[in-house]
Order: C-alpha cells, then structure tokens, then sequence
C-alpha cells in the first residue's frame, strides 16, 4: 500500500490557492492544444478568484489572477493570456549585497561613533567649543567602558585614550574630574518574570483587621 503525503509531494508554489489548483495547472500544461489549454485556464482562473476573494479589492484583480496562474505553472503554461507575462526574475529578485564596513576600530569598546566624534572635534577652531566637545567624549568614552566592562575606570586612563586616539590633539587636564558612573548588578530575584519589581510583603500587604468594639 503506498500512502501519499505532504512531504513527499512537490511544494506548493502558491500555497493560498492549495494543491487542487495547483494540480489542475499541471493537467492544462500537459494538454496537447491551445485550445484546450485556453478554455480549461479560464476556468482555473474563475475558480481562483472564487477561492481568494479578497482580490477583488484589489486593482486589476484579474491581471493578478492571470500573474500568479503563470507563477503557479512555473511560467511553464502555454496560453493566451489577456495580460503580459509577468517577468521571472522581477517575481523572485535576488537582494542586493549589503556593504560591510571596512574600517579598523582601534579600541572595539568605544567603537566607531567615538573616532567620528574625535575627527569632528578635531575640526573646531573656537578652543572653547573644542574644549567642552572633548570633556563631552571623554564622558560618553567613560560610559562605554563601563558599559562593556561593568567595572570602575581611571579618568587616567580614559584621557589617555583619547589623547592617543586624537594624535595627541585632544587633551584634558590631569586633574579633570569625568562623570561618576558606577555599573550595579541587580540583586537576584529582584524581578519577577514578567519583568515587573517584586515587592517583599513583610506584612505590608496584609489586611488590616477591624478593631473590636468595646462593650
């Protein structure tokens, strides 16, 4: 006894239309005349409108009708379609090949946007913009190595950083004193699933008991 199932069958083209139609475009692709392959397309075509109605709100929903008949048939059917062959290649278009930076990020842990921003402060003539603009990324530069590293830093360190990744053109003050950030774990079992803060009842939540009335 041989059992006929799905993952032994071809795969459905479109599968909205489901694996009569699909069936029934095959036999018109193997009748012998046009003829037969006209009339028989006609009728395919009627029923796959009845099956899919929500393309009659579509425009030129019988233009849609006859594209997705030559989509189903492998573009291998031979009739006289009303409406021109739809391309195959504009039907499944290839993606284009995305553009990969090829840059070289000296320290990773402050990444890319830090060596744009020291460029630009590089750039400003007025030394007191400079100045504020090179405090400012000596921060954010701070709070990306905490970041990635979840421990304290040396302001020493970050201005030096910077010193190296600007050429020696943006310098703070040794005695400059950075934003304080301090990177803090949850406790465990501060949250619950959901995400909401759980909260300790320590009895808070319970009821308060009505007091008795003396007699």
């Amino acid at each position: 006894m041989n059992f006929d199932y799905n993952s032994t069958r071809p795969k459905l083209i479109l599968a909205e239309y489901g694996r009569n139609v699909q069936n029934m475009v095959d036999y018109i692709c193997a009748l012998p005349t046009k003829e037969e392959r006209n009339r028989h397309a006609q009728v395919v075509i009627d029923m796959m409108g009845f099956l899919n109605p929500h393309l009659r709100d579509v425009a030129d929903f019988k233009h849609k009708l006859w594209d997705h008949l030559h989509i189903i048939s492998d573009f291998k059917i031979d009739v006289d379609s009303p409406y021109p062959i739809p391309d195959q290649n504009a039907i499944h278009p290839k993606p284009e090949l995305l553009d990969y930076p090829q840059h070289r990020i000296r320290y990773k842990h402050y990444g890319h946007t830090i060596e744009k921003m020291i460029d630009r402060a590089r750039k400003i003539a007025d030394p007191e913009k400079k100045k504020s603009m090179t405090q400012a990324i000596a921060n954010f530069m701070k709070m990306a190595y905490v970041t990635w590293n979840k421990d304290t830093v040396e302001d020493d360190l970050i201005i030096a950083d910077l010193r190296e990744l600007s050429n020696g053109e943006l310098q703070l003050a040794p005695d400059v004193s950075l934003t304080k950030l301090d990177f803090k774990t949850p406790p465990p079992g501060s949250r619950t699933k959901g995400g909401a803060p759980q909260q300790n009842n320590n009895g808070k939540n319970k009821k308060p008991q009505k007091k008795k009335k003396k007699h």
